[in-house]
């Protein structure tokens, strides 16, 4: 699924990373709605979306070493200057919506985004 996709989907608005174009070539092939970052070491594949309630900078680090396109935080949370500047240094797409985590992980496996399969 597109980010652009995931982007109208949640009603999303984008915080750092990308235009709208470049949003139309990242392909993203799971997602985990997940607040606890040892969760998405064990069981996060590449080309994820991470789709969080925590705002920290610990967030980035963990999208780097996993290989995370990109995170969604939601229930309208938007991390710190210094955060989204991280998440800039590292190439990865931050976003925010008004979406409860269960409700923005339902929708969007709803419109065909799964999870990990191999669990």
């Amino acid at each position: 699924m597109l980010l652009s996709e995931i982007k109208s989907i949640l009603n999303a608005d984008v915080l750092s990373g990308e235009d709208d174009a470049a949003l139309n070539e990242k392909d993203i092939h799971t997602a985990c709605g997940c607040d606890l970052m040892s969760d998405v070491l064990a069981f996060v594949k590449d080309q994820s979306l991470l789709l969080t309630g925590l705002i920290n900078s610990q967030v980035i680090r963990t999208a780097e070493m996993m290989d995370i396109v990109a995170i969604c935080f939601v229930r309208g949370k938007t991390p710190t200057e210094d955060v989204i500047e991280l998440a800039r240094e590292k190439g990865i797409t931050l976003m925010h919506t008004s979406y409860p985590l269960y409700l923005a992980c339902g929708k969007l496996y709803e419109k065909g985004l799964g999870g990990r399969c191999d669990a």
